[in-house]
């Protein structure tokens, strides 16, 4: 049991773990997301990397970019894969006003938090953020080190 660790949902496809580390999640969204043949087949596969990948606004419309997709080799035969193209977010027209004004505040930016199956669609869980500064990062590492020492001390006066 020492060894275990946190789970994902069943539903899960990929986290960005870096992002709740380096930024303040100030609202979530959920959007839908525009996927080629390949890439739902690699995804099903788990072949999934959100990290160094935000949320770009371009004429109204959401983009997700530098989410590395790997392509299958028995999916991807008679098309040429680009594993890190944009990708169109689907979002109403009142969350994108609320993203697109939010994000021209200073420090906001938007970012992928996780990518997951809802039903048959693959869905994206989109954040807007606030970087956190050095110290912001180090006192979340104190945190962190300290509910694991605390879930030692109580194992160990369990087993006693």
């Amino acid at each position: 049991m020492a060894n275990s660790k946190k789970k994902d949902s069943p539903g899960t496809i990929a986290r960005n773990k870096k992002a709740r580390f380096d930024y303040h999640i100030e609202d979530k969204f959920e959007a839908g997301l525009v996927l080629l043949g390949w890439e739902v087949k690699s995804l099903r596969a788990g072949k999934c990397q959100l990290v160094d990948s935000f949320i770009f606004m371009k004429n109204e419309e959401a983009w997700l970019l530098n989410a590395h997709i790997t392509p299958l080799k028995e999916a991807s035969t008679h098309v040429i894969a680009e594993p890190t193209r944009y990708r169109k977010l689907l979002l109403n027209k009142r969350e994108l006003g609320k993203i697109l004004g939010r994000t021209q505040q200073e420090g906001m930016s938007c970012v992928p938090l996780s990518l997951y199956w809802k039903d048959n669609k693959v869905k994206c869980e989109i954040a807007i953020v606030r970087g956190k500064k050095d110290f912001d990062k180090r006192e979340t590492e104190k945190d962190r080190d300290w509910e694991r020492s605390k879930q030692r001390i109580v194992r160990e006066h369990v087993k006693q």
